[in-house]
């Protein structure tokens, strides 16, 4: 008798976007995921998109991982273009035309709810989820890149407090009516 917790849902729709005007953040509106590299040569997915410049030039994630296929920033870059599309080019020096310098991927999952957390925005594939389908941004139903946005949290931190206090208050109630049967039982085995 009691209860227990069977199963903890992960909501994974798409939240608001905020703009950051940092050229290397880079939000994701559609069902895509950024594909990253792991130590342990496994592919990870994010959708943080909060990217940073190694010492290498190398786009990382704030962690430190490197984006897969990797893209190196040459040190002559002045500034750096996302489009929708995932092309990523850069102007060098006074360059009047932007050099490319790779294309981003993006994969997505038949279950996305079906991603095993490890942890700092990083998911890997299970079987739940299935196998990851990469395609480019803006073709292959992944959806398109936003240079300069973040993704914002799913949660409504207001509706949760709301629900998580309304929740409260069921259970106080249900307990009151399980001591008032109680009174009632104990009452009714001292008439006798």
């Amino acid at each position: 008798s009691g209860v227990r917790t069977v199963s903890t849902p992960r909501v994974m729709s798409q939240g608001g976007v905020n703009m950051t005007e940092r050229e290397l953040d880079v939000a994701v509106r559609g069902e895509g995921f950024f594909m990253v590299q792991l130590p342990d040569a496994r592919t990870a997915y994010t959708r943080d998109g909060s990217f940073e410049r190694s010492a290498d030039g190398e786009i990382v994630t704030s962690t430190g991982y490197p984006i897969d296929p990797g893209i190196a920033i040459p040190g002559l870059a002045t500034s750096v273009a996302i489009s929708p599309d995932g092309l990523v080019s850069a102007y060098l020096d006074n360059d009047a035309v932007p050099t490319q310098l790779g294309q981003l991927q993006l994969a997505r999952f038949v279950n996305k709810s079906g991603l095993e957390s490890l942890g700092d925005n990083l998911f890997i594939e299970t079987a739940a989820s299935g196998p990851a389908q990469v395609g480019v941004p803006n073709a292959d139903g992944v959806g398109n890149l936003m240079q300069g946005y973040l993704e914002m949290a799913n949660v409504n931190s207001v509706t949760e407090i709301a629900d998580l206090i309304a929740a409260q208050r069921a259970y106080e109630m249900n307990a009151r009516v399980i001591s008032g049967a109680d009174e009632m039982m104990q009452a009714t085995s001292q008439l006798r």
